[in-house]
């Protein structure tokens, strides 16, 4: 490599990586905001069928019936709705006894087709969906439809808290990104859309449904895609669910390599990375929260690469001569062999290595994700996490 190409490609990558990690937030709240009309909580309240897609899930699934069932919703208002993927345990009859209003038994095609089902059975206002292990709070659905009120709206998706279930034993830091995540949905909603949800609980109208690619996860293809539409996806912070979490960095990094396998067929085939359609604040917003959180493990190595050429040929850095031209270079190298190290250590290194693991493992995932796209294709079907039932 050529020391003006490795110049051209360090400054690229870390201008990338600068903004997608510090800028993006920083840009966001330059963003006008776009009100939103939500409904007072005394307004009349739409019909809801609130679908769960389950597959092997008779351990957990009884108490999510149960949970959906005393929700603080008029009970002639609330259908509850298990679609049974193919489940071939007794996920069926254990939703039927505790009280679930309709239990499909389908063959095994996968979450969405499940839930395709569901809709496609449903006559309600606004269909919810929520994971068989996620437990709602008594006045989170009452919270999700508020914003439909608004006539803009097609898509509403709530917070959801991760909890560890082997406390302080366990060392997933996946609580410590969410709420990350969580600052960002929120600053995104009130200035357009929301990038992407959760599947833990989230709306949607009924009449502005999708029915997408069997592999293509909600959480991620609804929202851009409704957008495209000229529609509005929305975040509702008191909407609140929560979720066990992987117990271990190792765990969740299994976890979102299974995921981005999902998100990468959205990415390169879904429509994600066309600009086309999309208003300029949200084409922003895509930019600086996906396009560059999907890159960023490429964006590293070539950081790696060329800071490391960089700094040893300081010459070539940024002219003959000019030897202090590879300071950046050398700090950016530097910065990356230290994160490394502390990954390495993990827990040896206190809270500073497990947050080093997790973060570098977390970006390993979107290239694994890939690499098992494109090797292997991405099934329909999937398996719950170990330590999350």
């Amino acid at each position: 490599m050529s020391a003006r190409l490795a110049r051209s490609s360090f400054w690229a990558a870390t201008g990338g990586l600068v903004f997608g990690q510090l800028g993006y937030p920083a840009a966001l709240r330059l963003l006008p905001r776009r009100p939103l009309a939500a409904a007072p909580r005394d307004a009349a309240l739409p019909s809801v069928s609130l679908v769960i897609a389950a597959y092997k899930e008779q351990e957990v699934i009884a108490a999510k019936v149960a949970n959906a069932l005393a929700l603080d919703y008029p009970r002639e208002l609330l259908e509850v709705v298990v679609a049974c993927d193919g489940s071939p345990d007794a996920t069926a009859e254990r939703a039927r006894a505790a009280g679930a209003d309709v239990v499909l038994e389908l063959p095994r095609g996968g979450k969405i087709r499940a839930q395709d089902a569901a809709v496609a059975r449903s006559s309600a206002d606004v269909v919810a969906f929520g994971d068989a292990n996620a437990q709602w709070a008594p006045d989170a659905l009452r919270e999700l439809v508020r914003p439909f009120a608004d006539p803009e709206v097609a898509y509403v998706c709530g917070q959801v808290s991760f909890v560890n279930p082997d406390g302080a034993a366990g060392t997933n830091q996946e609580g410590l990104y969410w709420r990350y995540e969580m600052w960002l949905r929120a600053a995104e909603s009130a200035r357009w859309s929301v990038t992407a949800g959760n599947g833990a609980i989230y709306a949607t109208r009924r009449t502005d449904y999708l029915v997408v690619d069997a592999v293509m996860g909600h959480d991620l293809s609804l929202p851009f895609n409704l957008v495209r539409r000229g529609r509005r996806a929305v975040y509702a912070p008191d909407a609140h669910a929560s979720e066990k979490m992987v117990p271990s960095i190792e765990g969740e990094w299994q976890r979102k390599r299974r995921m981005m396998s999902h998100a990468w067929a959205i990415i390169l085939r879904g429509g994600l990375l066309d600009p086309r359609g999309f208003p300029p604040p949200y084409l922003l917003m895509l930019v600086g929260h996906r396009w560059l959180r999907y890159a960023a493990p490429f964006l590293h190595l070539v950081v790696l690469a060329t800071g490391a050429r960089l700094a040893v040929r300081p010459g070539n850095s940024a002219g003959a001569g000019n030897r202090g031209g590879a300071s950046v270079p050398r700090l950016a190298f530097a910065a990356h062999v230290a994160l490394l190290a502390a990954a390495q250590a993990g827990g040896g290194a206190g809270r500073a290595g497990l947050i080093a693991r997790y973060y570098t493992l977390t970006n390993a995932s979107i290239a694994a994700g890939l690499h098992d796209h494109l090797r292997h294709g991405t099934a329909a079907g999937w398996d719950a996490p170990e330590g999350t039932r």
